[in-house]
């Protein structure tokens, strides 16, 4: 299916769902939308500026809006600073490029032919989470994307009882829901055979025989909640992560028992769409890719998906590692170059940000947690990466950790780590390196390796120079061994260490960046699978005796 025809929220879904995704216009010229005007996909033949003007006519089919309801148009997301307008009447204001919003337009629609306009406005400002856009993409900077890029959409929900939010906190047993209802409500789990009616928001379900979820056996429990006027889709798991103290280190469990997060590095770019596949599809093609390779984990770096991303991570079995999206200004000498000659320490108490960076950087971790809180796939998250943008980490470390128990928290990704944080973390280019373990209570993550570039000719960004790190490989075999180097020399004998996780920069290439896994088309796999499998079937096999698991 493509974008206009998937539910674009699959943990809150209604029969009522209606895209809005033909006859765009943006500064007078054609676009496709939910595309970017950047990418190839959206058709756009203007010019890019920083003031988007959107425009698109629709008319409501007939029965969509009934007596009784309200009509509600959804953004997934507008980069960076948008006001909608519905028939010339202000209906929303919004900031920041990552987050979803939404407005009533009950009293704005008509059951004619409707405007719907919406002004964009992007100049990269660092104030707002930004990720890795560049007004001038390079090396690893790469083409911004500007306006709307997920989908637009409509649904009818009831004036009086609906169901705004399902929020799931599952364990080994069962799962508290609390739903966001202002009326009694049903919830019913048909593979439990439980149906049950609430007057509280807050209801604990027990599972008879618990089927709990992991990578190899990603089991959904379907979930729906009624009341007298709405009804909801919906779903959970059954799965815990924690940090405690196993086999004389401090490791990752999942469902109790140590997990390796043998992962690699996501940044969720693709060729003809930027920030987005062609179809969801496209995710679901990438998370196999993955697991084709061994990997159990993705890391998604400094970018937010659609939830389309995170559903399919559920089915499939894959845990993600997520990053906020970071803000504020990159310095390649204090960020880069000064921690790689060693200087990894400073007090970020002292770092010079704006109140606009504060307040957006953090209503975007809010609204991340808030959006991600139920999705079974995410384990960790990631405050910081290598400076960028870094400040107070240690309070916020605190009012994230206060906000979700049930995850693991990386502070700072890198270096610069201040006090606060739930994982030691390395990242190690251009040299393999055994790692020192991590004092009691933290686990040790390499949350960043290799890196390695091998260019494929035909399958790269035409018009961009070649960026990756160290000496490029010219051959399967070479970046395989070279890889394989990696894992024997650092990642296997700080295993002897606890070393938890392992993040391999990265699945696929990324316009100039050539040092993917896949090419950035994802048509050649530039490394042996056999092999990479067997690298995997190594570092499980070692885990599971330092850990005492059992092996079947």
């Amino acid at each position: 299916m493509g974008w206009d025809s998937e539910y674009p929220r699959p943990m809150l879904r209604r029969d009522s769902f209606m895209a809005i995704s033909d006859g765009w216009t943006v500064n007078g010229k054609a676009i496709r939308v939910p595309f970017p005007p950047e990418a190839e996909s959206s058709g756009f033949q203007g010019e890019v500026t920083d003031e988007l003007d959107y425009q698109v006519k629709f008319v409501l089919p007939a029965g969509f809006l009934t007596e009784g309801h309200r009509l509600l148009l959804h953004f997934g997301a507008v980069d960076q600073v948008a006001e909608v307008f519905v028939n010339g009447v202000s209906v929303a204001k919004h900031e920041g490029g990552y987050l979803p919003f939404s407005a009533d337009i009950t009293k704005a629609i008509r059951y004619t032919a409707n405007e719907l306009r919406v002004l964009a406005r992007d100049t990269l400002s660092p104030s707002y989470p930004y990720g890795k856009q560049s007004k001038k993409p390079h090396g690893m900077w790469y083409t911004p994307v500007s306006g709307i890029w997920q989908t637009v959409w409509l649904e009818s929900v009831p004036v009086s009882g609906e169901v705004r939010a399902i929020r799931a906190l599952p364990d080994l047993t069962g799962v508290t829901l609390t739903v966001d209802t202002d009326v009694p409500f049903m919830v019913t789990v048909p593979a439990a055979g439980i149906r049950v009616k609430s007057e509280k928001k807050e209801l604990r379900l027990d599972i008879p025989s618990p089927h709990l979820w992991t990578t190899d056996d990603p089991y959904l429990y379907d979930l729906t909640v009624e009341t007298r006027t709405d009804k909801v889709f919906s779903y959970f798991a059954l799965r815990t992560v924690m940090i405690r103290e196993a086999t004389g280190f401090t490791r990752l469990c999942l469902n109790g028992e140590p997990v390796f997060l043998h992962a690699v590095l996501d940044q969720g770019y693709f060729r003809d769409g930027l920030f987005l596949p062609a179809a969801p599809s496209g995710y679901e093609q990438d998370i196999l890719r993955a697991k084709e390779l061994g990997f159990n984990c993705l890391r998604k770096h400094v970018k937010l998906e659609p939830e389309a991303f995170y559903f399919a991570c559920d089915r499939l079995g894959m845990l993600v590692l997520q990053d906020m999206v970071n803000a504020g200004e990159y310095h390649y000498l204090r960020d880069t170059v000064l921690p790689n000659a060693g200087f990894t320490y400073r007090n970020d108490k002292k770092a010079v940000v704006t109140r606009r960076q504060m307040e957006q950087f953090e209503k975007n971790v809010r609204g991340t947690m808030d959006r991600l809180f139920s999705h079974p796939c995410v384990v960790g998250y990631t405050i910081f990466n290598e400076g960028w943008g870094q400040y107070d980490s240690d309070r916020i470390y605190k009012e994230c950790k206060k906000a979700d128990p049930t995850r693991f928290f990386i502070s700072a990704s890198g270096w610069f780590a201040q006090k606060e944080s739930d994982a030691k973390s390395y990242h190690v280019y251009f040299r393999n390196k055994i790692l020192k373990r991590a004092k009691k209570g933290r686990i040790l993550i390499l949350s960043e390796c290799g890196g390695f570039s091998r260019r494929i000719e035909g399958h790269t960004m035409p018009h961009r120079r070649n960026y990756g790190y160290g000496k490029r490989q010219d051959s399967e075999e070479e970046l395989t061994g070279r890889i394989a180097d990696l894992y024997n020399q650092m990642v296997l004998p700080s295993l002897d260490n606890g070393l938890c996780g392992c993040v391999y920069t990265q699945l696929s290439d990324v316009e100039g960046e050539t040092n993917g896994l896949y090419t950035y088309d994802r048509e050649v796999c530039k490394v042996s699978k056999r092999s990479m499998l067997e690298i995997a079937k190594q570092i499980r096999i070692k885990f599971d005796d330092l850990t005492g698991k059992k092996r079947y």
